[in-house]
């Protein structure tokens, strides 16, 4: 990893120590400056032979039209608070040379990058799962889907609140209005990011930290479609929020326990959660309204619930996300039956 530290302008009037200062702090605070394309920081890690930035990032954005990443050529954006301060960090996929890149902008802009192997994906081992012997008790339908998308990794941020308040935010509605209120949330009381609508895309926006989660209005909960169990339960957990993000150094079952210590936290919530701070492999969405009918049709043909679920995906402990990840991008689609689950308007309440 190589660090650039952001230079003063050379055409800085001369203003005497404390216009020095003034300068230098500001500086600190917009290190993307107009006309300054510099990182804060960089690094470049050798590309795996299969690699896809897309499909490994896919399980961390909230939908299409999540504010805190954004499309680049051959790359993606992404905006997020670290310890030291918020970051823009843009990583590029480069074939040719056979490299990762990544660059930061902002006061977070180190952190980002030394964050960067693991939420790209690069600690995710797959040796055990595509070892013969285990890649022979599998079906053949997964078996043919890895075969298909050697390019699957699971990344891990290490970011606690950033993964917990959204995974809260979709607890028992569609994923349509859970995104849609995680949208408004987060343009209404994130932060826009370092250099955006200058080296970042316009509109690139750093998820609140926790302390601004806790500032949000109950009426604002409100409009955002949130009814108040959800809100209550982002409310409680983030008051505890310098314990949340230490769970980070904990292992992903540690962590899952921790986080059902919390009342309106339960394993479905807690499993979305360590599946994108820890890239946890085992980790199973257990009370997801579609998942285990999906899971048992895909594996016999006949759908399930979540204790046949478990027990279908057993044989595979230790790898069982990495399974159903494999069933999703098989093709294979569940016919529904019955009533869908509808969209709730909270905000007439």
């Amino acid at each position: 990893m190589t660090l650039a530290a952001p230079s003063p302008s050379p055409t800085a009037p001369a203003a005497g120590i404390a216009g020095t200062q003034a300068a230098a702090a500001q500086a600190a605070m917009a290190p993307a400056a107009a006309g300054r394309t510099v990182p804060d920081a960089e690094g470049e890690w050798p590309a795996p032979a299969h690699y896809s930035l897309a499909r490994t990032w896919f399980p961390l954005q909230r939908g299409d039209g999540d504010p805190c990443f954004a499309q680049h050529p051959g790359g993606m954006w992404a905006a997020f608070g670290t310890p030291d301060g918020a970051a823009s960090l843009l990583v590029t996929h480069e074939p040719a040379r056979a490299v990762l890149r990544a660059r930061s902008w902002g006061e977070g802009a180190a952190s980002a990058v030394a964050s960067a192997p693991a939420m790209l994906g690069l600690d995710d081992d797959w040796s055990a799962f595509d070892d013969e012997a285990f890649l022979g008790t599998l079906p053949r339908l997964v078996r043919e889907t890895r075969r298909r998308n050697p390019a699957l990794r699971l990344p891990a941020t290490g970011r606690v609140v950033e993964a917990l308040v959204p995974s809260i935010l979709e607890q028992k509605v569609t994923v349509l209005e859970a995104r849609r209120a995680y949208r408004y949330l987060v343009r209404r009381h994130g932060t826009p990011a370092p250099g955006a609508g200058r080296v970042a895309p316009a509109g690139l926006m750093v998820a609140p930290d926790a302390a601004a989660w806790l500032r949000v209005p109950s009426w604002e909960w409100h409009r955002a479609g949130v009814g108040p169990q959800r809100s209550a339960t982002v409310m409680r957990a983030l008051r505890s929020a310098s314990g949340l993000e230490r769970l980070a150094a904990h292992t992903a079952p540690e962590a899952a326990a921790a986080l059902q210590c919390i009342p309106g936290i339960g394993v479905w919530t807690a499993a979305e959660v360590t599946q994108r701070t820890h890239a946890d492999p085992d980790s199973i969405s257990v009370g997801d309204y579609h998942l285990a009918k999906f899971v048992g049709y895909a594996l016999t043909g006949e759908r399930t619930d979540d204790a046949g679920m478990l027990r279908l995906l057993e044989p595979w402990r230790g790898h069982r996300q990495r399974v159903v990840r494999l069933l999703g991008l098989s093709g294979v689609r569940a016919p529904r039956y019955g009533a869908k689950m509808t969209v709730q308007d909270h905000r007439g309440h």
